[in-house]
């Protein structure tokens, strides 16, 4: 296989990949104080993980107490 065709067979592959978590996931950004990152890599967790757990965690919670925010 020649060079332009596995450059033309990735680009297609990393569109595919958007495109599929365009339509599975919502994106945030988050803004936290400096050295959160480091803090939360420091567990040996991984940044993304961590956030999602501590979101649906959160999201359980509140719906299950009638969506009673405690903030």
């Amino acid at each position: 296989m020649d060079e332009k065709k596995m450059i033309e067979n990735y680009k297609s592959r990393v569109k595919r990949q958007n495109e599929k978590a365009k339509e599975n996931y919502d994106r945030i950004s988050v803004m936290l104080p400096k050295g959160t990152k480091d803090r939360i890599q420091a567990q040996g967790l991984t940044i993304n993980g961590f956030v999602n757990q501590l979101v649906l965690d959160k999201l359980d919670e509140l719906e299950k107490n009638n969506n009673e925010c405690p903030f």
